[in-house]
Order: C-alpha cells, then structure tokens, then sequence
C-alpha cells in the first residue's frame, strides 16, 4: 500500500511539471531536425564546390519520428534548402550532383529539375553530374540539369518513359465473397478502383497520360541535351537502359570516370587549382568522403509503392521509375 501511495505522488508531481511547464515549453518526444551545417570533404581554398547526393527513390515523403516530428525532410523540399543555402555562399563556384537512383514520382522528378535549372541560373555557375550504380528514369531526367554528365564505368544509364501501377483485386473480392459498392455521379469518376478493371474506354484515357507524360521527358531530354535531336531521343525512350559505354556513344552522356576524375575536371574548367568539396548535413548524418553515403537512403521497394489502396494519398501514381 506504501509504495503504492508513493507511485501515484510521484506520477502526481510529473503530471503538475508536465502541464506546469506546456504553457512556456515546448517537450519534444524522438528525434527532430537541427540546422544545416556544412562539412568540407576534401581540399582547400576559399572556393567551394558543393556536393550534392541524389540516392534512393525519388519522392517528396517526409520521414517522421514515433511522435510525429519531421527528421527528414522529403527529396523535393531537401534540394531546395541545399540550393537556396548555397546560393547565398559567394564562394560556391559550382554543384557537384551524385546520382544513384532509379527515378521516382513524374512531378518529384520534374520540380527537383526545375530547381536545379533555376538555381543555375541565378547563380550562373556550372553543374556537374556524376552518376554512381544508376541514374534510371527519374534518375536521368534530373541528371539533365547537368552542363556535364559523367558516369561511373559500371553505371547504367537510361530507362526513359513513364509507368504507372493498377491493382485490380476483382476476382480476389469475388473468390472470398466481397463485394465494393460505390455511389458516383459519372462512371469514370472511380475508374482507377482496385475493384474494378479499366474499360476500353478509360485504357485508353489512362494511356493518353502516359503518353502525355513520356513526351515530355522526350522534349526535356532534347531541350537540354544539344548533342541529340528529338528523332534520335525518340529511338532511345523505349525503356532500355545503357552501360556507360553505350550511353556515351548514344550522346545521352558526355564521359566515363571516378567521381575523383570529376573532380579534377571540375578544377580544370574553372581554371582553379584548390578547391574544397563541401556538403551541407545535419548532426547525426554520416558524410567523411565522396563516395559516403547518408544514412537514410530511400530503397526501391514496389510493395512501398502508392498502388491505389491508400485512399489517404493522391492515387494514381505516375512515375518516371525504371522498375524491372
């Protein structure tokens, strides 16, 4: 009875610190974001090249702890806040961007381009690409902002079109004797239902987006590309993907090397001799050389991917995503 009465004096008084203290504090549960701060990763001198890591799928998700705070912020918001930092920093004479992705969501993709092109702009300072295992899909469209795009010998390049995913769970509801009912005011109004197949008629709606999107990619790549022309985009947008060897040949890259040969590219182009490679990062993010990683790195998990179901999210999910 003792130390039971003592239990609810102690819960007591947590309870009168807790609301005795909300008024005037904030009490954060996990882990938050701190500020950005920058890591120099090689080199000297007062110029700077900035480094800049796309890995993973690409996406706007943001990472959140148990209680809800933002740890991580998502690919789209991340890019900006790197560029607009440097963007103030006079000493940053170019961006250095490692690509390892297989691309991602057609507007994710498309804004991060053009951010990156606006930035460039601004700014007036050179971007350099660097493609590690894979620049796919969306991967490739935002090497494109690249004045020059490098890869690694054994990267593979390419994987350009667009693809979206549709459940149909039909035959599954009628097998276990579950039927969807759905109330609408016109019928193509839940034409993407996992519930039901298309139509004829709504394939080919479905289809005109695809198409829609895919020409798109096809003019960016032309538009920003100057060694290739729109009929020999065309040939190449059917999906595939290249080794390093065939891209260069194919123009959709401009040469093979190590992110160190980049490097030095980079300084000879310039026409400086010291540079610093920097990177911006938050505490707890593991970045000591060119080739570390950070380590969140969104993976490529289909079963992760917004199929429909999620009635919560904006559905359907078109996506420049090389998905084999």
């Amino acid at each position: 009875m003792l130390r039971m009465l003592n239990f609810i004096k102690v819960l007591g008084l947590l309870i009168w610190v807790v609301l005795g203290f909300s008024s005037c504090a904030t009490i954060q549960l996990g882990p938050s974001m701190g500020p950005l701060e920058e890591t120099v990763l090689q080199g000297e001198g007062p110029e700077k090249v900035l480094l800049l890591e796309v890995q993973g799928l690409i996406n706007n998700q943001k990472d959140r702890s148990f209680s809800g705070s933002t740890t991580a912020l998502g690919m789209v918001e991340w890019v900006q806040e790197n560029i607009s930092r440097a963007e103030k920093d006079e000493y940053v004479k170019a961006l250095l961007i490692k690509i390892n992705s297989p691309g991602g969501t057609v507007t994710a993709s498309d804004i991060i381009l053009h951010e990156l092109l606006q930035f460039k702009k601004r700014k007036n300072i050179p971007i350099y690409v660097h493609i590690m295992d894979l620049a796919a899909s969306g991967g490739y469209y935002v090497a494109l902002a690249g004045d020059e795009i490098i890869a690694h010998p054994t990267s593979l390049v390419g994987s350009i079109g667009v693809i979206a995913f549709k459940v149909n769970l039909k035959n599954l509801m009628g097998k276990i004797g579950v039927e969807w009912e759905i109330v609408k005011s016109a019928d193509k109004k839940d034409f993407m239902s996992p519930f039901r197949p298309f139509t004829d008629e709504e394939r080919g709606y479905f289809q005109n987006t695809i198409d829609l999107f895919h020409n798109r990619f096809v003019s960016v790549i032309t538009e920003n590309r100057s060694k290739l022309n729109l009929h020999e985009v065309q040939s190449l947008a059917d999906g595939r993907v290249f080794d390093s060897e065939q891209a260069v040949k194919l123009k959709l890259i401009d040469g093979i090397g190590y992110i160190s040969d980049t490097v030095e590219r980079i300084k000879t182009d310039l026409e400086i001799s010291e540079l610093q490679i920097v990177t911006y990062h938050r505490e707890g993010d593991y970045k000591t050389n060119l080739y570390s990683l950070y380590p969140q790195t969104p993976t490529l998990n289909l079963f992760n991917l917004d199929l429909g179901l999620d009635k919560s999210s904006l559905s359907p999910l078109f996506s420049y995503l090389w998905a084999p």
